[in-house]
């Protein structure tokens, strides 16, 4: 079983923000996340559109994401 939990596109965003991630970049639902040291993120979901686990697993890969952050 995954450790991850489904959570809102809007949630996940503001917990990557508090972890140093800023928006560089927006066009529509589209966000380009920038935090030095690491390689830009395109985040492209609506706000109120639900995560699951292995989307998380992969946005966690590419970010620094724990399970505990959320």
């Amino acid at each position: 079983m995954s450790s991850w939990q489904a959570t809102k596109a809007k949630r996940l965003l503001a917990v990557l923000k508090r972890l140093g991630w800023e928006e560089k970049r927006r066009s529509g639902s589209h966000r380009t996340l920038v935090r030095p040291g690491w390689p830009d993120v395109v985040f492209a979901f609506h706000d109120n559109e639900e995560i699951g686990p292995r989307m998380l697993a992969r946005i966690a890969k590419v970010t620094g994401l724990k399970p505990e952050d959320l």
